[in-house]
């Protein structure tokens, strides 16, 4: 029976590993531990969050938050080392890419442990980015690559250290969308079905270039006229938007969304707008039109396949591409490859062979 341990750095990554969690389950060769770097309180971890995903709460909480970077590095190192004294492992899986994922990474292969990344290969290209430095060092110690498209597959490929192997097993994010589907609630806002439009933004670069967003903001403002964005928002994000939003906009702030209501909400949107991969990607699963206020996407397969359109942080491209969406004028999009919902049933079968 092969052990695996499941580290998770952030309440998105839970998305991720919902449907793995139930493949491990599913599968008698393996069993697991779901450990999560943060606080037992985190007040990310809405109570509702494991119900909608229909998983457990993790085993073990390792207690580490903060805002330094190398501080959350160190001391999640340190508390995953003394976790795996106490706990035998055969393989472990990090998701994504943050500084918690990197360190727990690093601990794994200094103890000569099987070491999985999930999602693997993808790219900036701006090694000043933070979570940049974090996929090099993460993918470059894995044994197990798992990645989501051909891109990714490609760049995991050509960069794989000696003795790992790379797998495109398709995008996680899409078996957690599928088993939903059909679970979504419409969320407590007075809204009709493809008649507004949904706003988020997280990104920490751009909620402290307080002239660029506001621009962005009357952009998006001057363009929709009188029709609806919702914009399920927390933490200074919310309180940076509601500072600067124009007085007679259409802009509605609401509090963060559960997973299922913030599901229910992209899905039956006329268009979003977004800093956000993860809400790329699903509203390429759901045909939904998408902006990213990026340059660039770890995930180009929603662009150059899906409903998503990159227009960095210029308000005329976003006016000019916002214009197109509230027209019907988007370009055709599909599903890329291997969004079937099975990618996690793939990872398990290889992981226990």
């Amino acid at each position: 029976m092969k052990k695996i341990c499941v580290v998770v750095g952030a309440r998105p990554n839970f998305v991720k590993v919902a449907p793995l969690i139930r493949a491990i389950n599913r599968d008698e060769k393996t069993t697991y531990n779901l450990v999560y770097a943060g606080r037992e309180d985190d007040p990310t971890l809405e109570a509702s969050l494991f119900d909608d995903l229909q998983m457990p709460r993790p085993d073990e909480f390792l207690g580490v938050d903060g805002t330094s970077l190398n501080e959350i590095t160190s001391r999640v190192m340190a508390t995953f080392d003394e976790y795996l004294n106490q706990h035998p492992t055969d393989i472990v899986i990090v998701v994504d890419d943050l500084a918690s994922t990197m360190a727990a990474a690093i601990v794994t292969k200094k103890r000569g442990l099987k070491l999985a990344h999930l999602v693997a290969g993808t790219r900036s290209f701006d090694m000043n980015m933070p979570k940049e430095v974090n996929r090099l060092v993460i993918d470059a110690l894995s044994d197990y690559l798992f990645t989501a498209g051909v891109k990714s597959n490609s760049v995991a490929t050509r960069e794989q250290a000696e003795g790992s192997n790379t797998y495109m097993v398709g995008n996680i994010l899409m078996d957690t969308l599928r088993f939903n589907h059909q679970r979504l609630r419409k969320p407590p806002i007075d809204v009709e079905e493809k008649q507004y439009l949904v706003f988020t933004l997280n990104r920490k670069a751009l909620l402290a270039n307080e002239e660029k967003l506001k621009q962005m903001l009357e952009a998006i403002a001057k363009t929709v006229g009188d029709l609806p964005v919702i914009a399920p928002l927390r933490g200074l994000a919310q309180q940076e938007i509601s500072r600067l939003i124009p007085a007679d906009s259409s802009f509605q702030i609401q509090d963060s969304l559960n997973y299922l209501e913030f599901g229910w909400l992209t899905a039956h949107a006329k268009g979003i707008i977004t800093d956000s991969g993860n809400v790329a990607e699903e509203a390429t699963f759901n045909g939904v039109p998408c902006i990213t206020l990026n340059s660039y996407t770890e995930h180009q397969e929603t662009v150059s396949v899906g409903s998503n359109v990159l227009v960095g942080e210029s308000p005329e491209k976003l006016s000019e591409e916002l214009d197109k969406m509230l027209h019907g004028q988007w370009k055709k999009c599909a599903l890329p490859d291997r969004w079937d919902g099975r990618t996690a049933e793939r990872i398990v079968k290889i992981l226990s062979d």
